[in-house]
């Protein structure tokens, strides 16, 4: 069986009704872009279903916190790879962190940390990961993820200069 992709990419277009007066893709879009990506992701690379993981588990994972960085607009019209991966988990919490870069993957146009917790249906409380989960988490986690919870501006300022090292390179 092949590996899973642990960095899934989706591109997407910037709409119209997505931006603001100057054409900038709105602050608040850009979660609702980065989840929805990653709901696709999880679909087509994981056979996972959310809605049908909460129906069957009576659990389901909930964002406590976000972390986003807005460093280049995104404009209407154009073309946005979206990459997502698993930076941390443990027994019942998940960081994903979401990328947002040109089309040609060389520039970071915003990065996003969702830190999300495992909790039981319909009343909220936290639940460890099934042993099943545990085991497609271990797969996915993105192991040369250098994750702290304070480092979320680090790892901004070392993704920029990956990038930039790269587009030198190239």
């Amino acid at each position: 069986m092949p590996a899973l992709p642990r960095s899934p990419e989706t591109l997407h277009r910037v709409h119209f009704q997505d931006c603001d007066m100057l054409g900038h893709l709105n602050n608040a879009r850009y979660l609702d872009y980065f989840l929805n990506a990653r709901e696709d992701q999880v679909a087509e690379h994981y056979a996972l279903n959310m809605g049908q993981l909460a129906q069957d588990q009576q659990a389901a994972w909930v964002v406590t916190k976000h972390q986003i960085s807005y460093l280049k607009p995104a404009r209407q019209g154009v073309l946005v790879r979206i990459r997502t991966q698993i930076v941390h988990f443990d027994n019942s919490n998940l960081v994903v962190e979401m990328q947002m870069r040109t089309a040609d993957g060389q520039r970071l146009l915003a990065l996003l940390w969702a830190e999300m917790v495992f909790v039981r249906l319909p009343a909220g409380t936290r639940l460890d990961h099934s042993d099943a989960l545990m085991d497609l988490l271990e797969q996915l986690d993105e192991p040369d993820s250098d994750y702290s919870p304070d480092g979320f501006d680090d790892r901004v300022k070392a993704l920029r200069q990956e990038l930039k090292k790269a587009r030198r390179e190239a």
